[in-house]
């Protein structure tokens, strides 16, 4: 076998990315994602190419915050493990998959494959997540109409609701920030997020019941890619009242009313409550995510 070769691309080569066959569909699901050239790269043995990446980040970003395309050719584990190895970032990496690719042979093993050159690498699992995609043809959600929506302009109200809803979590993400820095670097990280998206400031929303009580919070945002859920929370001694499908309708609405032709959103696998809510406001799953970390000290 001939040694591999890693190339980073640009502008000139960028076409090479496209030169691998796409058995899990990962071209049409990052239709509307911009990848620079300069941050992908690839794998090649005796010319074909056998491994790529595609790194992302936000247009204003100066490095990616992501790996949101992986692709390794079968028997080439190795080879994308060196991709991942010799990369100058060490993002998280977003696998992304089909809907059902579980219980499909063919989509099973292109995960697998995938999932074994990262994990050789030095990443493992991390999450689980299910990815939802709201359009007007699947109706608005009823408003149930028990809460109060409003713009809250201080961001310490945030964050202190925030610390409180991460308190108690089901939210893989949240979970590894509390463990290595406790609540404040939880609710920081998600300050952070709600500060990255391009959305006006102004859309974030606090939720009360009528006697002004919070109940929790809802981010209605815009990704680079489009209109999304930024974040849903309920304060832990408000749960059991069904008021995060209140949150969410509510921020479909919003972001409908604003002209979103489309919403994306998603939760972890384990999510159950989360995932009812999403089925019940007319969100289906439109594919699956695998989010892997590098694994490090206490890990």
């Amino acid at each position: 076998m001939t040694d591999t070769v890693i190339r980073a691309l640009d502008a000139r080569d960028a076409h090479l990315f496209d030169a691998m066959p796409d058995p899990l569909g990962a071209a049409e699901g990052h239709r509307l994602t911009r990848h620079r050239p300069d941050w992908k790269r690839v794998a090649l043995r005796d010319g074909t190419v056998v491994a790529r990446g595609a790194w992302w980040g936000g247009p204003d970003d100066t490095a990616p915050i992501v790996l949101n395309w992986f692709d390794v050719a079968e028997g080439e584990e190795e080879a994308g493990a060196q991709l991942l190895r010799t990369a100058p970032w060490q993002a998280e990496i977003e696998l992304n998959l089909p809907d059902g690719w579980r219980t499909d042979p063919t989509l099973r093993a292109a995960a697998d494959t995938r999932l074994a050159a990262a994990r050789a690498a030095g990443y493992e699992l991390l999450a689980e997540r299910r990815i939802y995609r709201w359009t007007p043809e699947h109706g608005l959600p009823a408003r149930p109409g028990r809460l109060r929506f409003g713009p809250e302009p201080d961001d310490a109200v945030f964050f202190a609701a925030l610390r409180r809803i991460h308190s108690v979590t089901l939210d893989a993400h949240a979970l590894r920030a509390v463990a290595e820095g406790g609540l404040d670097r939880a609710a920081q990280e998600e300050l952070d997020v709600f500060r990255w998206f391009p959305s006006p400031r102004e859309w974030w929303q606090i939720a009360r019941i009528p006697d002004g009580e919070p109940v929790g919070i809802h981010i209605p945002a815009h990704n680079p890619s489009g209109p999304c859920v930024g974040f849903i929370g309920v304060l832990p001694e408000h749960r059991g009242h069904g008021y995060a499908y209140d949150l969410l309708a509510e921020c479909t609405h919003f972001l409908a009313e604003r002209g979103a032709r489309f919403i994306a959103a998603a939760t972890d696998r384990g999510n159950f409550p989360m995932a009812q809510n999403f089925t019940k406001a007319g969100y289906p799953v439109v594919k699956e995510r695998l989010n892997l970390q590098v694994r490090g000290p206490g890990r």
